[in-house]
């Protein structure tokens, strides 16, 4: 994203907030919303009912809300129409650098379902042959730190490749049609594109490089309800715990919520990690490279410090 687009965003996504604030100092203080993509640990919780039956006592409703990718999470976040949810390590990056009101509430380490994948016939045998290529990925997403790491243990550039920015449910049909070389993307879309749309692993990410994904808040939701984000916080450790002993019925919870075939989710299950956690020291330094790698590459217009947006609950 260009430094004019960046400024641009960053002058819409401060008027939205101006207008949204009244609205939301009136919003019903006894609901939480929680933004949830196709995957992870918050469609569990989600299926199990884990909030809903955590905050009911409390008399707190809880409201779902779906989204694509990463991206457009964080900007219903920072316009306050989402209070907490789940993303990979690059939207709270390009969010934060937009002046995005988000905080870093935990984090996930990723340890599989993840990479690029080519077409099985395709000539593409190794990263270095992904130079010329069309490349397509979510923009602002998790895949979009694998592809510029990825280029660059190859010794390529982002110059080297045609990157074709396209949301998950567009790039299936792309990658599918031919419409793209390779495309780098997550879980389940990763499994579906193995099974059902001929795809061939190139790179996984956990050989290229170490990546998080983390439990974004927004900021004036962390700092106005502290108490009830950190017990948000503890649920989904819980599901998080549950799920990693329950791979089969985390698949059947997963197939139940999303739509995506029950066979599918069992192999994304099956591969996954579910370990949440505080958003570490080492995990911020992890988090602070990719940063400091999309400024170098101009994709961010600023340099950004990690560390200034992770939230800490004053009462522990």
């Amino acid at each position: 994203m260009k430094r004019r687009e960046f400024l641009q965003l960053s002058l819409v996504t401060a008027a939205a907030a101006a207008l949204s604030r009244g609205a939301q100092a009136q919003a019903d203080a006894k609901e939480i919303r929680i933004g949830y993509q196709k995957n992870g640990v918050l469609v569990i919780t989600r299926q199990r009912e884990a909030l809903e039956n955590h905050f009911k006592p409390q008399g707190i409703s809880v409201k779902w809300v779906e989204f694509s990718s990463g991206p457009p999470m964080m900007e219903a976040m920072n316009v306050g129409s989402v209070d907490y949810g789940a993303v990979g390590d690059s939207p709270p990056i390009f969010a934060q650098a937009a002046g995005a009101a988000i905080v870093y509430a935990a984090a996930q380490p990723i340890i599989n379902g993840s990479g690029i994948l080519v077409p099985q016939n395709s000539a593409i045998a190794s990263i270095a042959d992904l130079k010329g290529r069309r490349v397509g990925f979510t923009k602002g997403s998790s895949a979009h730190n694998v592809v510029i790491q990825t280029l660059e243990k190859a010794g390529l550039t982002y110059d080297d490749i045609t990157p074709v920015y396209l949301t998950p449910p567009d790039a299936g049909p792309a990658f599918a049609n031919g419409g793209i070389d390779a495309w780098a993307i997550w879980d389940p879309y990763f499994a579906i594109a193995e099974t059902k749309q001929n795809g061939r692993i190139l790179v996984k990410t956990r050989d290229i490089t170490k990546t998080n994904s983390f439990y974004i808040a927004n900021r004036d939701f962390a700092r106005n309800r502290g108490a009830v984000l950190q017990q948000i916080v503890d649920v989904t450790t819980s599901s998080a715990a549950w799920a990693q002993a329950h791979p089969d019925e985390v698949a059947k919870s997963l197939a139940a919520v999303t739509g995506v075939p029950l066979d599918i989710q069992t192999i994304a299950a099956k591969r996954a990690g579910f370990s949440v956690g505080p958003v570490t020291d080492d995990i911020i330094a992890t988090q602070q490279g990719v940063a400091d790698r999309f400024f170098k590459l101009g994709l961010i217009p600023k340099q950004i410090a990690i560390r200034d947006i992770v939230w800490r609950n004053p009462q522990t």
